[in-house]
């Protein structure tokens, strides 16, 4: 089951990208769901390639977008803390290469490899640390600089390597829900945006570092609600 690299080390991201015991490589296509609220939760996933969104649905039958996963992220993992069923739908948005491994192949890995269990601990601090942040973007700002904060997230912001185009499938529609507010409003502030100099469209929204500055100081055209 282990991975080693041609020194003979184990490979965290090669044991991933590779089909072995109780591990498989799936291709999801676009809008196909991996994995629905309710259903039964025993395996994690790794995302190789591709994009995806996690919806939650009330009772009542509404559905709220409550995150975006991308390469380089696990999800699935609440099966690891007692969740017998998936409170989530987790679907690509675009074609996707996702890695599935099972409970119990997940959790023989993480306590024989270490290397392994520090890149799976380092992924659940930064989810962490971002749904804090979330937490407290909804509470304290406007929902237009909610928006600036995802838009730098989706483009990749703030990581290794140069802001990514964002893929044109994430809808209005979709980034309201992500906000918590209207179509109308994300499309006014969009706008507002593109006027400024913010981002621009070309096949793709392409977020630009100005943005990214607006949101750090403040600036009069990002504001706080009262």
């Amino acid at each position: 089951m282990a991975a080693k690299s041609d020194r003979g080390a184990f490979d965290p991201r090669e044991f991933l990208a590779k089909v072995g015991e109780g591990k498989s490589i799936v291709d999801y296509r676009k809008d196909e769901v991996v994995f629905a609220q309710g259903d039964a939760a025993d395996t994690i996933y790794y995302i190789q390639k591709g994009r995806l969104k996690v919806v939650v649905i009330s009772e009542q039958g509404k559905e709220a977008v409550v995150g975006m996963l991308e390469p380089g992220q696990f999800f699935g993992e609440g099966c690891l803390n007692g969740h017998s069923v998936r409170i989530a739908t987790t679907t690509a948005i675009e074609p996707s290469l996702v890695t599935a491994i099972t409970k119990v192949a997940m959790l023989a890995t993480l306590h024989s490899e270490p290397t392994f269990s520090e890149l799976f601990m380092a992924h659940l601090l930064t989810r962490n640390s971002r749904i804090e942040e979330d937490l407290i973007d909804q509470l304290f700002n406007s929902s237009e600089k909610r928006l600036a904060r995802l838009l730098l997230l989706l483009a990749n912001f703030g990581k290794e390597g140069s802001p990514q185009p964002i893929s044109p499938n994430i809808s209005q529609e979709t980034l309201a829900e992500m906000i918590g507010t209207t179509r109308s409003r994300v499309s006014f502030f969009m706008n507002k945006f593109r006027k400024l100099g913010f981002i621009s469209y070309n096949g793709k929204i392409e977020v630009h570092s100005s943005l990214l500055t607006a949101v750090l100081y403040d600036k009069p055209e990002i504001k706080r609600e009262p």
